[in-house]
């Protein structure tokens, strides 16, 4: 497909969309470039577990960390051999920061999961406000479309909605259980590098 036909084709979708379709396009963005981001952020297998990865990265930590975990090992058995007074305390600051990196853009991706099909419900209203309008002038034919048109946009900004919501949540599901996997690894990471003597 060509530039030229592409603007052509979105220009359609506009135009059968109504109002409503900026907005879901913008939905349609924001959430795949936070759903983009999070899975670029937390790509990387874990290959061993928590205590095989430490004990890995002790024996020679110039081993080249490449998931979160390992890179919060690495930060860890650092912070232990300089031998630092509360290191829980130093280990919560310095895990903060991983924390926070992999929860960022969860509520965006949240929300826009949940804007979309209500989006898709507006235009609905709006498509059928349209259909009833050219019913009660008698008009199947007017210049935004009549009752073919108002038909349209209702059917299509449903489907809109539900496009971008359906695969959004379970994408958004898939990396908010990846969350939860890494946060718990961080915290165990803490209780071993703590409770080692």
């Amino acid at each position: 497909m060509t530039f030229p036909e592409l603007v052509i084709w979105l220009n359609e979708l506009f135009v059968i969309g109504g109002i409503v379709m900026p907005p879901l396009v913008l939905c349609v963005l924001l959430l795949w470039y936070g759903i983009g981001y999070r899975f670029w952020i937390m790509k990387e297998p874990k290959l061993m577990g928590v205590r095989d990865l430490l004990k890995y990265y002790q024996e020679d930590n110039g081993r080249q960390a490449r998931s979160i975990v390992a890179r919060a090992i690495k930060q860890g058995i650092a912070l232990k051999r300089r031998g630092v007074v509360n290191l829980r305390r130093h280990l919560d600051a310095a895990f903060y920061d991983y924390e926070r990196e992999i929860a960022r853009f969860s509520s965006l991706t949240r929300v826009t999961v949940l804007i979309a099909p209500l989006l898709g419900l507006l235009g609905t209203v709006t498509g059928m406000i349209e259909t009833f309008q050219s019913l009660s002038t008698m008009t199947v034919h007017s210049q935004s479309g009549g009752i073919a048109g108002g038909i349209a946009e209702a059917l299509f900004t449903t489907q809109m909605g539900l496009t971008v919501a359906v695969p959004g949540f379970l994408a958004n599901s898939f990396l908010n259980r990846k969350q939860q996997q890494i946060e718990q690894d961080l915290s165990q990471i803490k209780d071993l590098l703590c409770h080692q003597h």
